[in-house]
């Protein structure tokens, strides 16, 4: 009889073992994901955008009353809270870079990833986001 309980006990202990083992594998993995994601986004200082013109697509992704405060020339606003930024941001061109603002890099941050997920090529953040390129002392558009 007590074979039988430990041998039960052990099957039990195997088992959980087991389901914990493949739940660590399961997070790993996801964690790879974001890391190879975070990886092929570049963070570029303001000085890397002073050659940006309109041709280039540059996002500020900020809302629509920070955007009209000042933000960077040639910049297209499309805000990050909007319940279509993905269909919005789907209209740029994947093929070519993109370059992402917004305050301080937060959500910049979280857009960027957002766009290599939906399959963009070249991602740029700016690192610090506007107040960045402010304390940089470069040009404000409004």
């Amino acid at each position: 009889m007590k074979t039988i309980k430990f041998i039960l006990v052990l099957v039990i202990a195997i088992s959980f073992a087991s389901c914990n083992g493949q739940q660590k594998d399961k997070k790993v993995t996801a964690k790879n994901n974001q890391e190879q994601v975070q990886k092929t986004i570049s963070l570029i200082q303001p000085n890397d955008l002073d050659k940006v013109d309109s041709s280039v697509q540059l996002v500020d992704v900020r809302t629509p009353q920070e955007y009209g405060q000042g933000h960077i020339k040639h910049a297209k606003n499309i805000n990050f809270f909007d319940a279509n930024f993905v269909d919005q941001m789907s209209k740029l061109n994947k093929d070519e870079a993109v370059y992402v603002y917004c305050k301080s890099g937060g959500r910049s941050g979280r857009a960027a990833q957002k766009l290599k997920a939906a399959g963009f090529k070249k991602v740029y953040d700016l690192k610090g986001g506007f107040m960045n390129w402010q304390a940089s002392g470069k040009e404000i558009s409004k």
